[in-house]
């Protein structure tokens, strides 16, 4: 118990870090105005950390991109971006780990199924929940007229698109590769060991 609680807080650490470096290094930035938006893919690890460690896995993921936002010039969006990201990673852990069990599942052809079925719902809610929190964020937090905070939430939302497809093609990619490596290494948060044919053994 004890080893499987450091392994835990490790790769939630670990995940947290990603989310900050695939914001703060892997970023396009996109001048709007005076405002600022950008393509990146930070939200790639919050599913990834969800589908690895559910809601703890997340709010890690959710963490790092709060922790990037404060430390890379988009401060005021740092309480935006946790409540953002903490609600993808719930949705991802909600169809990986509650709907469909990614932890009981031992195909890996399953794995990715259930993988891009996490990113797909949790990245598209995204796509339309983060414009519109935005338009209320902007508009009634920070006072900025209504008309300048509809048309930043449009712009917005199509850079919102584009990480979240690019954030889909990336979980699909990195999840199978991770799942095989952390089980050949027998760090999968509910495995005992990879067997002989490819799948994982769970406790």
């Amino acid at each position: 118990m004890e080893h499987k609680r450091i392994l835990t807080l490790t790769q939630a650490a670990l995940i947290a870090a990603l989310a900050y470096v695939g914001f703060q290094f892997l970023r396009i930035d996109i001048p709007v105005g005076t405002e600022r938006t950008a393509i990146h893919l930070g939200n790639t690890m919050v599913v990834l950390g969800a589908l690895l460690l559910g809601g703890w896995g997340g709010f890690a993921g959710a963490l790092g991109l709060t922790l990037a936002d404060l430390t890379s010039g988009y401060i005021t969006s740092a309480p935006k971006t946790f409540i953002l990201k903490l609600v993808i990673g719930l949705i991802a852990t909600l169809i990986s780990r509650k709907l469909y069990h990614i932890d009981r599942e031992p195909s890996i052809k399953n794995q990715a199924k259930i993988s891009l079925l996490a990113a797909i719902v949790s990245l598209g809610f995204n796509v339309v929940l983060d414009p519109l929190f935005g338009y209320f964020y902007k508009a009634y937090i920070f006072g900025i007229p209504q008309d300048l905070s509809a048309a930043l939430a449009k712009i917005g939302s199509v850079t919102t698109l584009v990480n979240a497809v690019a954030s889909t093609v990336a979980v699909v990619i990195l999840w199978p590769a991770l799942y095989k490596a952390l089980g050949k290494a027998n760090m999968l948060p509910w495995s005992t060991g990879y067997s002989h044919d490819g799948t994982v053994k769970a406790m």
